[in-house]
């Protein structure tokens, strides 16, 4: 709880001996102190929100990185509150000192996260978890200052006039609280979609900036000595210029980040209202790479032998129905509609901006071979699971599940025996299901923790896989691709399905990998359980 009434230390100078001299009346004064706190918390919020949301998108296992994030920020608050004690006699010019450092780390933060993650990601060695650090660097410096805050507005509202210390407090964390809901809903719904995430810190900094300032020296002038004002006019100024200069560069960086990360042949960066897409290449001869979210998921020359992996082996017995869950970006069903006796596909993909794209780009639409424009394709737009949940059957032979790795958090609930019940439902009874449940290689209990949760949704499952991106044709590799493509046909029953892959697909896993994963699979002991708990980094 904040003290106004604390005494002060020996040798300190000497609490306020009078109300501040205001250019307005004391209850304007007050009110645009609670103005200043309201937008100091909103611009607080987005920029925990947008460290969270570069966490989650740069480095993956979003629980995990929004748990550092905030956990980290809130102790590093309660560290700065109890470090602003020693401003509290200087409360307007630390104030403004403290609003222009915050302008200046939260707003730059995004743009440098981007730059670290972009340049010096495929380093290794000691600089291999360099991002996680700077990010845990930049949550305690954020919160430190966001905790110094509170204090000092504290001593500068008492400043105005003497108030109870609860009825203070009450005051200023309403607005504080108010702020916070309105940042919070301006970052999901304005800043990001709107301005992307580096931008939109940028302007941030800029509002929290001019905030401190306009309160500082606008009203409170009179209690800061000249060199103080010019420092903080200087001050503001510098960090005003540096964020407009980011500005200005924005583009231009985020483009030069984007190659760094993608490659020069980036042809398409969006950002749809589900995700981030970048399509790389797929013209004149060129191969075509598709990142969903920063990952890899359509890999140049490599992406039929994904599909025909997928695909392949589930449409060896009855495929006259096929649904394809997820795969908005038409691959699957272009691989689905190779296969004679297909009558009817239907895809359910979340992501419309995928589904434009798959349509009217014209590396990705002759990547999928028009596939949606087949008059036996049906798309829907929906979530996988909720659509699941409304659909009956049994009415489809084949349900292929081409959805985002198992290792990314938001996509577990895809992942959970609920889903893969709802999916055995809508399956025939001689029917198969097939499943990409991330790389065997390098996060084995992941996949074989699939494995269980099918099984205990009543499926009996065949695993294979087939080597990643460039790995069979000798192609450079990203360090960011996968080392293999794991994945389980499943069939309802106790009898795996006969697994049948074509020439140039050794998939079948040898009976060490095959034992080994029966005892993973049996110490996860899934029993319903999505696979959210195993997504750690550690695994």
């Amino acid at each position: 709880m904040i003290e106004p009434h604390a005494p002060a230390p020996p040798g300190a100078p000497p609490a306020w001996t009078g109300p501040a001299r205001l250019p307005v009346r004391p209850g304007t004064g007050r009110f645009l102190v609670l103005v200043c706190v309201f937008v100091c918390a909103a611009c607080g919020l987005v920029y925990e929100l947008q460290l969270v949301a570069f966490a989650s998108y740069l480095i993956g296992d979003s629980v995990t990185q929004a748990s550092v994030v905030l956990s980290v920020m809130v102790f590093a608050m309660g560290i700065g509150s109890l470090g602003a004690k020693r401003l509290r006699w200087h409360a307007a010019a630390g104030f403004g000192a403290v609003e222009s450092a915050l302008a200046l780390i939260g707003g730059c933060s995004a743009m440098l996260l981007y730059a670290v993650f972009a340049w010096t990601a495929g380093w290794g060695g000691m600089w291999a978890d360099g991002p996680r650090w700077l990010l845990v660097a930049f949550s305690l410096a954020i919160g430190l200052l966001i905790g110094a805050e509170v204090p000092l507005l504290m001593e500068l509202i008492q400043r105005i006039r003497r108030q109870d210390a609860g009825g203070a407090v009450a005051d200023l964390f309403a607005a504080d609280y108010v702020g916070a809901l309105v940042g919070g809903l301006a970052f999901p719904f304005l800043l990001l979609p709107f301005l992307g995430q580096s931008t939109g810190a940028l302007l941030t900094g800029t509002v929290n900036v001019v905030a401190g300032g306009a309160l500082v020296l606008g009203l409170f002038r009179r209690d800061l000595t000249r060199r103080a004002r010019w420092a903080l006019l200087l001050a503001g100024l510098t960090v005003l210029g540096v964020l407009a200069s980011a500005a200005v560069l924005a583009d231009d960086f985020e483009r030069a980040a984007r190659h760094a990360l993608y490659g020069t042949d980036v042809r398409v960066a969006v950002r749809t209202d589900v995700q981030e897409v970048v399509l790389a290449g797929g013209t004149h001869g060129r191969p075509l790479d598709l990142f969903l979210d920063g990952r890899l998921r359509v890999a140049g020359r490599d992406a039929h032998r994904y599909h025909e992996a997928l695909v392949g082996p589930a449409l060896t017995g009855p495929h006259a129905r096929v649904l394809i869950l997820g795969g908005g970006d038409g691959l699957a069903a272009r691989e689905v509609l190779r296969h004679r006796g297909v009558r009817r596909v239907d895809i359910v993909e979340l992501d419309p901006g995928l589904l434009r794209l798959a349509r009217r780009d014209p590396g990705l639409s002759a990547a999928n071979g028009h596939a949606l424009a087949d008059p036996r394709v049906r798309v829907t737009t929906a979530d996988a699971l909720a659509w699941l949940r409304r659909a009956r059957g049994p009415a489809y032979d084949v349900v292929i599940a081409d959805l985002p790795d198992p290792g990314i958090t938001a996509s577990t609930k895809l992942y959970s025996q609920e889903f893969y019940g709802l999916a055995r439902r809508v399956l025939a009874g001689d029917g198969r299901l097939a499943v990409h449940a991330g790389p065997v290689t390098t996060r084995p209990r992941a996949f074989w923790t699939v494995a269980a949760t099918l099984r205990t949704a009543g499926f009996a499952t065949s695993p294979y896989r087939i080597p990643g991106p460039g790995r069979s044709a000798g192609a450079p590799r990203s360090p960011r691709s996968p080392r293999d493509w794991g994945f389980l046909l499943a069939a309802p029953g106790n009898t795996p399905p006969a697994l049948r892959l074509g020439p140039g697909h050794p998939g079948a896993l040898t009976q060490e990998e095959l034992t080994a994963g029966a005892r993973a699979a049996e110490r996860t002991r899934v029993a319903g359980v999505p696979v959210s708990t195993l997504m750690h980094p550690r695994y």
